[in-house]
């Protein structure tokens, strides 16, 4: 059977990198595009125009490509939820509810859906913050992501949904903005850097957070996605780490590139956020088993956005 996929959510942070990395992978026919807005450049593939909570359309997408996996990428995220709690739960999860039952229904073979950090809070362990853990998330995005992650499982143990998660840390990437996240300090901080050779961090200078640069977080995706079934034994979200750092190192690590380069700081509300979060993740379970490793370090991922902005 030929693999058909559908990203929902395609314009976004994760979802504009995703889509390339499915096609390379898939072929560019294979792999249909679809958000609630146009996208801003030509589409290698095909494109819909689809809300993630109508279920009548994502219904005739599906049956008009044949599609046999989703991937599920709409969300809102941690600092732009907080603006609109009651709007951030509706959509983060309806849009996940209708994925769940169209495959509950045998309209999909698989699904993908994204967890988070955020499932998180102040009283999990900070550093190498394991697997199975204390999870008592302080943010509207966290507790939608926390139980999210417990309805995949349901649905995997009482209905056999094959179901696919990861907890991203903070992703750093160049080909699209970032989405209102607690973590996107670390994607400005480049633009504004070549730009005006300064930046103000929103997150105080000592704030250490998980982070990965993108290309590792697509790569571990789709090999998530394309491991057997008997390897994938978390149904909840996979812990997956990169490297931990904080506004003054990777500071250091853009100083390097841009001689006077000044960073200042003046923390906001989303400080909060990121105190609650862990410092390190231990993501054993990923590698042992279905082989997670990243191939990016700071300095190696630094290197790359300074590369690739300039251009």
């Amino acid at each position: 059977m030929t693999k058909k996929i559908l990203v929902i959510g395609s314009s976004g942070q994760i979802g504009t990198e995703l889509v390339e990395g499915l096609r390379e992978r898939f072929g560019n026919d294979n792999v249909v595009a679809s958000d609630i807005k146009e996208p801003q450049s030509a589409q290698s593939g095909p494109f819909a125009m689809v809300d993630a909570m109508d279920r009548r359309g994502i219904e005739r997408v599906i049956d008009k490509h044949g599609i046999n996996e989703v991937y599920l990428l709409a969300a809102l995220l941690s600092a732009t939820a907080e603006k609109d709690p009651a709007f951030a739960w509706k959509l983060n999860m309806e849009s996940l509810f209708i994925i769940l039952e169209l495959a509950r229904e045998g309209k999909l073979k698989k699904v993908y859906w994204p967890s988070s950090i955020a499932v998180f809070g102040p009283t999990t362990p900070k550093d190498g913050t394991p697997q199975h853990t204390v999870s008592e998330p302080s943010t509207v995005y966290g507790i939608s992501k926390q139980a999210g992650e417990q309805w995949c499982a349901y649905y995997h143990r009482r209905y056999g949904v094959d179901v696919r998660s990861i907890r991203y840390p903070g992703l750093i990437g160049w080909k699209s903005a970032p989405g209102g996240g607690t973590t996107d300090y670390a994607v400005h901080i480049f633009h504004e850097a070549i730009k005006n050779g300064a930046y103000t961090s929103f997150l105080g200078p000592e704030t250490t957070l998980p982070m990965m640069y993108m290309p590792d977080a697509i790569r571990a995706t789709i090999d998530l996605m394309e491991a057997p079934t008997e390897k994938v034994k978390e149904r909840t979200g996979y812990n997956l780490a990169g490297f931990s750092f904080n506004p003054q190192q990777i500071a250091a690590e853009v100083a390097r590139h841009i001689p006077g380069f000044k960073m200042s700081y003046a923390p906001d509300q989303r400080q909060a956020i990121a105190d609650s979060w862990p410092r390190s993740i231990d993501d054993s379970a990923a590698r042992a088993d279905w082989g997670w490793k990243p191939d990016f370090d700071l300095r190696a991922m630094v290197n790359e956005m300074m590369k690739n902005l300039k251009r």
